[in-house]
């Protein structure tokens, strides 16, 4: 593909209210809607009339009785919820985050070729490790497992996983009445995996899916993560905060690709980015402050211990972020620290002032200005090497994402970075990717050309 014929990708980063911690609180916002499907089913429609390429969903495992008093705390299941979406969507693809550290793989495989099947190929996994103590202590831990130990049960985990949606090669139906026979059995395969964490016979009781199996996606930005992200992912999620570092990490997931023998092209890089859009910039600008003042500093401050892994309730709000400890030392989201402390340094912000630089998207790039703004801030990234694409997370949903779909993507279009129509059905199509090889197939290749040798 030429440099000219590239287009970018656009993923909607689903949230009921807004991904400004305090937009459940705006006048805008009817937070009678943070759980019910018919508000659901109107963003995912809006967002795949404007031909985005995804819906993604993130989760979490726990929540903390401060989050449930000013954090407009807890959310819909994303398998479930996007199960739900597969009925009244029919393009858009459809990506839920499931972590590896409080599923077993078969389990997790089934769901995802479920989905898959029922959406006919728009599933995405966004695999992620989990990070905090509050969620393993809904799962028979008092604390997280360490952070290297998480990363080699999430290899194993996608090994496995892989394996299982590969147990069925495509050719195995046969379905034939007249003969009895519904399957070839030479091409339904056992794992018979026993390793360090899993012991898994297999097949899967599910047969291929449209996609072969779905997107992997990756969110952490820690060594592990990205080493782990070079080795599995087709789409990666990430934080950065400057052009320079969105580019350097660009550069850097690219370059270790070539150890696994993996395309550049066949990964898709997409920074979160959180707009406020305004006619004007001033416009934008008082929108963000209007949303700022309704912030609460208590739950603020909870928000980032949590993020952090570390508490900085005894320290002043108006006083420097502590000197913390070296990010390699903490068990929790490592990479989201750096970005943290790093935002922190070179803008010389208080512990107040961070706060309200996170509300609107907890370490994602925020930008509030005019539509032409924000479509010269993505060209730049993207045409610059820093970006595949993004993930769009309006600070406000109600309103907000209207004026992203309504006035940034036809502005994307005229300029022709993005598609005006999809190009085909599933979430391989709109991404550019190839249909995954079957590791089982390629086995037996190989035994019969040994076998002939």
């Amino acid at each position: 593909m030429s440099k000219s014929d590239r287009k970018l990708h656009l993923n909607l980063f689903m949230n009921s209210m807004g991904h400004h911690e305090a937009a459940w609180r705006h006048p805008q916002s009817d937070v009678n809607l943070a759980a019910d499907f018919g508000h659901f089913q109107r963003l995912a429609q809006k967002a795949e009339q404007a031909k985005l390429d995804s819906l993604f969903f993130a989760d979490r495992l726990a929540t903390t009785l401060t989050a449930a008093k000013y954090g407009a705390a807890g959310g819909l299941e994303p398998l479930t919820l996007l199960a739900a979406l597969t009925v009244v969507t029919k393009r858009i693809g459809l990506i839920a985050t499931v972590s590896t550290s409080f599923n077993e793989p078969f389990n997790i495989a089934r769901r995802f070729a479920s989905l898959d099947h029922l959406s006919g190929g728009r599933a995405g996994w966004n695999i992620i490790t989990s990070g905090t103590d509050g969620e393993a202590r809904n799962f028979n831990y008092e604390h997280i497992p360490e952070h290297g130990n998480r990363y080699e049960r999430a290899n194993e985990f996608v090994d496995v996983a892989i394996k299982l949606w590969d147990s069925w090669e495509e050719d195995a139906l046969i379905r034939d009445k007249q003969t009895g026979i519904y399957a070839d059995n030479s091409k339904v395969h056992e794992l018979n995996h026993k390793g360090t964490f899993f012991s898994v016979k297999g097949p899967l009781n599910v047969t291929r899916s449209p996609q072969g199996r779905p997107i992997l996606v990756q969110a952490g930005s820690s060594e592990n993560g990205k080493e782990f992200a070079a080795q599995y992912a087709e789409a990666i999620f990430t934080a950065q905060q400057t052009f320079e570092d969105a580019r350097t990490f660009y550069a850097d997931l690219k370059s270790k690709l070539i150890r696994y023998g993996r395309s550049p092209e066949h990964v898709k890089i997409l920074p979160g980015i959180c707009p406020i859009i305004g006619q004007t910039e001033a416009e934008a600008k008082d929108k963000e402050a209007e949303l700022n003042e309704l912030t609460n500093p208590e739950y603020s401050l909870l928000q980032l211990s949590n993020r952090i892994g570390y508490d900085l309730s005894s320290y002043p709000l108006d006083g420097p972020l502590p000197e913390l400890p070296d990010v390699e030392q903490i068990n929790g989201h490592q990479s989201r620290t750096q970005l943290i402390r790093d935002l922190a340094q070179r803008e010389q912000l208080t512990i107040r002032q961070l706060l309200l630089r996170l509300a609107g998207g907890r370490g994602h790039y925020t930008i509030a200005g005019t539509p032409m703004q924000i479509a010269d801030q993505l060209e730049e990234w993207f045409v610059g090497g820093a970006a595949d694409g993004f993930n769009i997370m309006p600070q406000l949903m109600n309103g907000g994402l209207d004026d992203f779909l309504d006035y940034v993507v036809p502005e994307l279009q005229r300029r022709g970075l993005f598609r005006t129509e999809y190009n085909g059905r599933t979430l391989r199509d709109h991404y550019g990717l190839p249909y995954p090889l079957n590791s089982f197939r390629q086995e037996s290749k190989q035994h019969e050309v040994n076998r002939i040798v």
